[in-house]
């Protein structure tokens, strides 16, 4: 055996074949990764951890810990305490999933919510009676939540709702970013059918096809280049409240770009073709954050 490995080393093909057959086996593993993965941490008799829910925790974490890192290193902002983010951190969860839930319903099962309105609020299915969870959350209706529980948090402090828009605007995008890899892992919201390669096979898809991994797209896009480009921004001359609107014109044009790689929702499919509920959303997201930019810039001029 020893003789014939040489034999097969001295073989000009010999390194190409097994540079081929290495590119071989990366492909293949990467293409079968969601198969690979467990969705849950650990369990501990009932309890389970997901990491999906451990996805928000770190979200959460890491737009805390840069809240404070912008409040120790920028003199506006120097006010805020920890004890007040832990606060206005609390009253912004609340309102992502109390707004990620009802937009959901209004936005992409309207239809069955409203015959079955229990399921709302009720981790089960009554037609046949079953335990799902609350499953279906929208980013837009969480984000919508997000803007309201924030500006009643703002007014009840009697604080500038435009300067934690500022505050937080640069931030949130990172923490999003967890949240897309939590949808990955759970092999939730895949792509469409793709013959590069690229591709995955996800076990939850309707057939054996390779799909993009949009998830990782959405996470590189609007997690990690949004952040790069608002937190460059941040110490820019803006008009008060400015990064309100730049944070929603900047997600919703690379969210607009991924979802024609992403599968839209089967109950739903393209809305108004080509387009799907995600990039409708969108659009209407850049528009109100275009019209944010100018109103504040408008708002400045008045002052001065």
């Amino acid at each position: 055996m020893l003789i014939l490995d040489a034999l097969l080393q001295t073989s000009p093909n010999y390194y190409g074949r097994r540079r081929k057959g290495n590119m071989s086996a990366i492909l293949e593993f990467w293409q079968n990764l969601p198969s690979k993965m467990d969705p849950v941490v650990f369990e501990l008799g009932s309890f389970r951890l997901q990491y999906y829910g451990l996805m928000y925790i770190l979200a959460f974490l890491t737009t805390y810990t840069l809240a404070l890192y912008r409040c120790k290193t920028e003199s506006r902002f120097k006010a805020y305490t920890s004890a007040f983010h832990q606060d206005i951190m609390t009253a912004a969860f609340i309102g992502v999933l109390l707004g990620g839930r009802l937009g959901y319903v209004l936005f992409y099962n309207f239809a069955y919510y409203i015959q079955q309105p229990l399921e709302i609020i009720l981790p089960f299915r009554f037609n046949p009676f079953r335990f799902v969870g609350l499953s279906g959350m929208s980013y837009h209706g969480g984000l919508i939540g997000v803007f309201i529980a924030t500006a009643i948090f703002c007014k009840k402090r009697k604080i500038s709702f435009w300067e934690m828009a500022d505050l937080y605007g640069p931030i949130i995008p990172l923490g999003y970013a967890f949240g897309r890899l939590g949808n990955f892992i759970n092999g939730e919201l895949y792509g469409r059918v793709t013959s590069s390669a690229l591709g995955m096979y996800f076990p939850s898809a309707p057939a054996l096809s390779l799909r993009h991994p949009s998830q990782l797209y959405e996470m590189l896009a609007e997690g990690i280049i949004a952040f790069i480009i608002m937190w460059s921004l941040r110490k820019r001359k803006f008009p008060l409240g400015f990064m309100a609107g730049g944070y929603l014109i900047v997600y919703g044009c690379l969210r607009f770009f991924v979802e024609f790689f992403r599968e839209p929702d089967a109950h739903l499919g393209f809305v108004l073709p080509p387009f799907s509920m995600g990039q409708l959303l969108c659009m209407a997201m850049i528009a109100i954050g275009l019209f944010l930019c100018f109103s504040r810039f408008q708002k400045q001029k008045q002052l001065n």
